[in-house]
Order: structure tokens, then C-alpha cells, then sequence
């Protein structure tokens, strides 16, 4: 039985060139990047490298990019470094478990933090966080797109009320970088969280845009690592695999999103044409040519995913960072689905190898394991 992947917003399967250039640095260039010597030069060439090519993504300069362990990494330096005790942020309903969670701690140490409401497409209204934002608000932070529902956010004109009162703006762009410009300029940002494994790249290795000025305080102390802000060996060979990803990504980024949003529509009609009492979730248009979250009246989401599983179809149930939990999404409840409807969604998310066979194989089994589940389901 072919097994068929459809969770890329969870993790993507790494690119054989990226592999490459990742083994090279693992096996042959493992100097360490701080020493003076030929070994040590050839890593941070690696590095740098990177570097130039993701600050080129971004519209940056290099020395504005800083990397992580990851996007979870990143947010939490953005929020965390950015803010003092007793600081005021502002933030959306609807954000990823590193930012919400992360805010939900800053509560507890002293922090106050407004949460902006979104509309039933999971879309936050500019308007509503400006009348959120006052005079002594330190940062916002709002996500590029949603990572359950694809929806995109106005980020533009929410970064630039922010700088209108003098707030700092942090963009997760974890689930946009390689599918949609991401430029720093255009979207008013100071901060903007990436990572690696959603464009083909490695797992542990992200990276933190920290505009030039911006204060923040430093992720790790110890040697003077990342211009002293993050102390700590350079995880070279995730690093440069990081950038041969993104190098591949934004080349190939215009026809590849044309290419997967045929599929995703392909995939949503259908679904939709061959099982009824089916929701989609998200906004229309403005989403990640990608996405696709479907609530299917009646059924467990769980019991969904599992029944795909047994066909070789992975997808998800929500956001992998929360698949050990009981409750229903955060982001669905915010956008005002009834928890019994929130709890029956199944994300299928596309990408990179995904093929019209694949999508036609999901729309054939589908149905039958929906089927079979709520003539069991007391909920139906």
C-alpha cells in the first residue's frame, strides 16, 4: 500500500538536495565556526551563507538575522525578549500554542496581554486591535497565517498601527515563509519567527528577524554567538541545510503554490461533493493555497485521522504541537464552531510530492470511513 502524506504544516519530508548539502556539513565541513582555523572558516562560511540567503528572502540585512533552534524558539525570544515585567502585549485568539502559551506565562510573571477576536473565517480585524492597543503597549504579535485553517492575516496594516503607537511588531511567519512574500518591510515588522522543517528543511533550526535598533534583550548568554544575542554553538549543518531549502523554496515558490492550490481545490470539491454535513473551515480566498480544514458533522476528528491512517493517509487533527490533547482547537473555538463541530475537524495540509492521484485516493476512501463512523457515532 503506497503511503500518502498530507500533514506538511505539522513537518515536511526533506529534500533530497537539502539532505545533501546537510550530510556534507555533518561528515565533512564539522569545524566549529568560531575558530580562526581553515575548519572553522569553512563552517562559517556555511553559516554565513545561510545567512545572506534568508536575509535576502526577507528583504533584511544579514546581521538582522539570528538562528534558533526553531520557530517555538523563535517566538518565545520575540515575546520574551521584547517585553519587561509588567509590559503589555497584544495578541490574537487564534495564535500557535509557542505564541499563546508563551503570552499565557508572561501573564502569570506580571504581563498583561489583550487578546484580539477574529471573525467566523478566523480572520482578526485591524480595527480590533487597535482599539486593543494603547499608549503603553510594548509589542504585538499577530501570525502571518493560521496554521490549522491557512487563513491569512492583514498583517500589513496591523504592523502598521502598531508603529503608528510606538509598539514593536512581531510576524509569526512559520507557516508563510516559502509559500508567501515574506518581506519585513511590507509587513511593518521588528520581529519575524521562521523554520526550517516547513519548507523541506531540517528539524531544530530556525531563525529570528531582529530589526536593526530593536531592543531585546539575549536568548542565551555564554560566548558571543550570533552578535552576542544567543550564545552557543551554531548548529552548522541544520544551518546550511536551512538555507539550500529556502534557496529551493523561493524558486520554485510562485509555480509550486499554483500547482498545490489546484490540488487543494481538487481535493475540496471533492470531499464536499461525496460527503455531506461537511464544513470548511477557514476564510474562502485569503488562505494558504495549501490548507484544507473540514469539519465532518458527527464524527470524532481522531477517529478520522485514524481511519485515513489504515488507508496510508496521514493527516491531522489540528495543530501537531496539541495532537496529545482531548480538548477542541483553540483556533476553531475563537472563530465560534460549537466544540462538537470544532472537534470533528481534520486538517489536510499539501505539499511538496503530493500528486492528483494521491488527492484522488483520499476522495475515494473518505467517505466510506466518514460513513461508517457516524452510522457508530451516538452524535450523529
Amino acid at each position: 500500500m503506497k503511503r500518502i502524506y498530507l500533514d506538511h504544516n505539522a513537518t515536511t519530508p526533506l529534500r533530497p538536495e537539502v539532505a545533501a548539502v546537510m550530510r556534507r556539513y555533518l561528515e565533512e565541513v564539522f569545524g566549529n565556526p568560531s575558530s580562526l582555523h581553515a575548519f572553522g572558516q569553512e563552517a562559517r562560511e556555511g553559516v554565513e551563507q545561510a545567512r545572506a540567503v534568508l536575509a535576502g528572502a526577507l528583504g533584511c540585512a544579514p546581521e538582522e538575522v539570528c538562528f534558533t533552534s526553531g520557530g517555538t524558539e523563535a517566538d518565545n525570544w520575540a515575546l520574551r525578549g521584547a517585553i519587561q515585567a509588567g509590559g503589555r502585549v497584544v495578541t490574537t485568539a487564534i495564535e500557535h500554542h509557542a505564541v499563546w502559551h508563551t503570552c499565557q506565562d508572561l501573564e502569570r510573571h506580571g504581563c498583561r496581554v489583550a487578546y484580539a477576536r477574529v471573525d467566523s473565517h478566523g480572520v482578526v480585524d485591524p480595527d480590533e486591535v487597535g482599539r486593543l492597543l494603547g499608549e503603553r503597549t510594548a509589542l504585538v504579535s499577530v501570525m502571518h497565517a493560521n496554521n490549522e485553517t491557512g487563513s491569512i492575516q492583514p498583517v500589513e496594516q496591523i504592523g502598521g498601527l502598531a508603529r503608528a503607537r510606538g509598539a514593536l511588531f512581531h510576524v509569526d511567519a512559520v507557516q508563510t515563509f516559502g509559500k508567501l512574500p515574506v518581506r519585513v518591510d511590507e509587513l511593518n515588522a521588528d520581529l519575524v519567527s521562521i523554520s526550517a522543517h516547513k519548507i523541506n528543511g531540517p528539524k531544530g533550526v530556525g531563525a529570528l528577524y531582529i530589526r536593526q535598533g530593536t531592543r531585546i534583550a539575549p536568548w542565551a548568554h555564554g560566548g558571543g554567538h550570533e552578535g552576542n544575542r544567543r550564545a552557543g554553538t551554531e548548529n552548522v549543518a541544520g544551518i546550511a541545510a536551512f538555507g539550500k531549502a529556502a534557496e529551493l523554496s523561493l524558486a520554485e515558490r510562485e509555480a509550486h503554490q499554483r500547482q498545490i492550490g489546484r490540488l487543494r481545490d481538487r481535493l475540496q470539491e471533492g470531499l464536499l461533493a461525496t460527503i455531506g454535513a461537511a464544513k470548511v473551515n477557514g476564510h474562502p480566498q485569503q488562505r494558504l493555497a495549501n490548507t484544507l480544514n473540514l469539519s465532518f458533522r458527527g464524527v470524532e476528528a481522531e477517529a478520522v485521522v485514524l481511519g485515513l491512517d489504515l488507508e496510508g493517509v496521514a493527516v491531522s487533527s489540528g495543530s501537531a504541537c496539541s495532537s496529545g490533547s482531548a480538548e477542541p482547537s483553540h483556533v476553531l473555538l475563537a472563530m465560534g464552531l460549537e466544540p462538537r463541530l470544532a472537534a470533528s475537524a481534520v486538517r489536510f495540509s499539501l505539499g511538496w510530492g503530493n500528486t492528483e492521484e494521491e488527492v484522488d485516493r483520499v476522495v475515494e476512501v473518505l467517505p466510506g470511513i466518514v460513513r461508517r463512523l457516524r452510522e457508530l457515532s451516538v452524535f450523529s
